[in-house]
């Protein structure tokens, strides 16, 4: 027979104040459980109490001036908790953020340090349009609200590039110095150009191989016809032809490139032709040698050992050739002249030669020879551009020194900084 149960635990009362104390115990193990998550969600959560930071503000955008539409400018007020230096605040620095107009795709771009008001998005695409913000960043990760733009910004195509106005000026006085020199020229006013010894020359060196019985030899250089000291040279050479022709004497021109031959023939056969004595020319006396430096050099030191040229130009580009060429010619008693844009060459040119054409000299043979307004007007057009140039560099170096002497003087150093920048340089930087 089992035993009677203890009078606590008879009846339905019993069972419900067991029921009810089970219930309680649950609901205290699940509050005591959830109270520490709970807490520390509440402390990672951005603006809790302690850490909440001021949001910058007025944040604004605009198109960065003169480009290609690829750059919107920012700008904005700081956090109030970020004050200038050295007073120290919360903010350590600003996320800038970017997204599509339509508020799609949100990209964080960069961070910046604490106190910057500007940046400049440089990565836009020319006819789209962004939404930028702004948020403040302070210590263990805490943020503020973002400061958002109103309306999207995106960056426009320039056509003109403002900063560079006085690159259009410097073009324009150099261009119309070349157009007012030419049409002076072709009024017939005439355009002064001083006498160049070396080309004046010319005519005493042919006379004199004509009236030795001795040929002329003329050498155009080592490159191809696609290097405009060798376009030079080959203006001269048509000089020389006319004289030669005039004369009647015998030009020998050996060439290294096949090209410069052809040209060489065409503009001796032209000068003939204008002479009037297209009987006398030659084709044969213009001839391609050989590519090879050295190889092409020991002909023409054979040539002119065994001929004895009597007078010798050189006008083109040369190397180590130069010296070669100038002492063989000066051993045989050859009048020489020569002309060359390697600037390492001429002094073996000026110390073995009797004539030399320094500089530009080269350059401007051909207006000097012919006298055609075109090439005179271009001529002086560029001397004007370098008087230009000279009056910049003088002022330049003038106020250079004064902003050295006086480095509290602001007018001399904000001069020089826009001679600098502005004038002579790429124009204002942005």
């Amino acid at each position: 027979m089992t035993p009677p149960a203890p009078p606590f635990l008879r009846g339905g009362e019993n069972v419900r104040l067991r029921l009810a104390a089970k219930g309680i115990a649950l609901l205290l193990a699940f509050l005591f459980a959830a109270s520490p998550t709970r807490a520390w969600a509440q402390d990672d959560q951005p603006g809790a109490t302690g850490k909440a930071i001021a949001p910058p503000s007025q944040l604004t955008a605009k198109d960065h001036p003169n480009d290609t539409g690829q750059a919107v400018d920012l700008d904005w007020h700081v956090s109030a908790d970020d004050p200038p230096p050295p007073a120290t605040g919360k903010v350590l620095g600003y996320d800038i953020y970017r997204s599509f107009a339509d508020g799609s795709k949100r990209d964080k771009l960069t961070h910046l340090a604490a106190g910057s008001t500007q940046y400049t998005d440089r990565t836009c695409k020319p006819g789209t349009l962004y939404l930028y913000d702004v948020v403040a960043v302070g210590a263990d990760d805490a943020r503020s609200e973002p400061a958002r733009l109103t309306e999207p910004a995106g960056g426009v195509l320039q056509w003109f590039n403002s900063s560079r106005a006085w690159f259009l000026v410097i073009l324009t006085l150099v261009s119309g110095g070349v157009i007012l020199f030419t049409e002076l020229a072709k009024s017939g006013r005439g355009v002064y150009v001083r006498e160049i010894a070396g080309l004046k020359a010319i005519e005493e060196a042919v006379g004199r191989a004509t009236e030795m019985g001795r040929p002329c030899l003329f050498v155009p250089g080592l490159q191809d016809i696609n290097e405009t000291p060798t376009v030079a040279g080959i203006a001269i050479l048509s000089n020389v032809a006319k004289f030669t022709a005039d004369y009647d004497a015998t030009l020998e021109v050996p060439t290294s490139r096949s090209l410069v031959m052809t040209a060489a023939r065409e503009t001796v056969h032209s000068a003939y032709l204008t002479t009037g004595r297209p009987e006398a020319y030659n084709e044969d006396r213009i001839y391609y040698v050989t590519d090879e430096q050295f190889a092409y050099v020991a002909y023409l030191t054979g040539y002119m050992v065994r001929e004895k040229p009597a007078a010798c130009f050189y006008a083109g580009i040369f190397f180590a050739e130069s010296l070669i060429l100038a002492e063989t010619g000066n051993l045989i008693g050859a009048i020489q002249i020569a002309g060359t844009s390697e600037t390492s060459q001429l002094p073996f040119f000026v110390a073995a030669c009797d004539y030399t054409l320094i500089g530009e000299e080269l350059f401007a043979a051909s207006a000097y020879l012919s006298g055609e307004p075109h090439q005179l007007g271009s001529l002086k057009g560029q001397d004007a551009g370098k008087v230009l140039a000279g009056l910049l560099l003088f002022a330049g170096c003038l106020v250079a020194t004064l902003a050295a002497i006086f480095p509290d003087w602001d007018i001399a150093q904000e001069t020089l900084t826009y001679l600098r920048v502005t004038i002579l340089g790429k124009g204002a930087s942005g």
